[in-house]
């Protein structure tokens, strides 16, 4: 049977807009993020899931319980990657001391390199296998790339090019072609939500 895993990245925060790492600190949801995350229950209800999962941030939890999926599986495996010194620091100001830095080949002091990243993201979905049906996973953005490079066995510096949205959804496909990105970047559209 096709396996389809459905990534959901969580709604926006206050560091989704400042643009700083945003790793273990335990931010919530902005209002903003909120909606967004009952806009992801608008398009995702019609999927039958066989598995709903979630990173242990609140971040992610509350966007799965406002997306209609309150009591997913709760795994640390789905954290955002652990940016160490970097945590709370901009892309900007890493490369004024840092010039050309990139997350996905330089990895962050302290923190997690690339390969755990990616031996963590192929632990993830080793735990996936068998699901037999749409799996829901609820993580976060830079994570997120780093299981769709793992999904289509892709260096892990693939995912610098793969941009994400808050509250976006991309969906990795097994099927008859094997694996694949089906979708991307895909994000609900605002004009067709409900209010709430």
């Amino acid at each position: 049977m096709a396996t389809d895993v459905y990534l959901v990245r969580h709604g926006a925060t206050e560091w989704t807009h400042t643009g700083q790492h945003t790793g273990s600190t335990d931010l919530p949801l902005l209002p903003e993020g909120e909606e967004q995350a009952r806009r992801l229950g608008d398009m995702l209800r019609a999927v039958r899931f066989t598995a709903v999962w979630s990173s242990d941030l609140r971040r992610a939890l509350r966007t799965a319980e406002l997306a209609g999926f309150p009591h997913p599986t709760v795994t640390p495996l789905l954290r955002e990657i652990d940016y160490g010194e970097y945590e709370g620091v901009t892309t900007e100001e890493i490369r004024r001391s840092h010039p050309g830095w990139e997350l996905f080949r330089d990895g962050c002091p302290g923190g997690e390199s690339p390969a755990e990243a990616a031996g963590r993201a192929r632990s993830l979905l080793a735990d996936l296998a068998g699901a037999g049906g749409p799996v829901a996973v609820f993580s976060h953005g830079h994570f997120m790339r780093a299981l769709a490079t793992a999904w289509v066995d892709l260096d892990i510096a693939t995912a610098a090019r793969l941009g994400l949205d808050a509250a976006a959804v991309g969906i990795l496909h097994d099927g008859e072609r094997g694996r694949i990105v089906q979708r991307w970047n895909w994000v609900p559209d605002v004009t067709a939500a409900s209010t709430h």
